[in-house]
């Protein structure tokens, strides 16, 4: 069985998180790694990113997407 391999736009469109938030995840060991595919280039596997979607619908999405910001007046 082959594996697909989700560039950064397709990665961003199946999750609605920005790149930002992506590096972000990843940084904080809360969402797959890429796998490098070439000198300059990186995606992800599909099989990974499809389950951590799969993670979060069993949480119910309950966890926020990025840390929350305190705004002071």
């Amino acid at each position: 069985m082959g594996k697909t391999i989700l560039r950064l736009p397709q990665v961003i469109e199946r999750t609605g998180l920005a790149r930002s938030t992506i590096y972000l995840k990843i940084e904080q060991d809360s969402f797959p790694k890429p796998v490098s595919i070439g000198e300059r280039s990186v995606g992800w596997l599909e099989s990974d990113v499809e389950a951590w979607i799969d993670e979060r619908k069993k949480r119910g999405w309950t966890k926020s997407l990025s840390p929350k910001l305190t705004v002071r007046s």
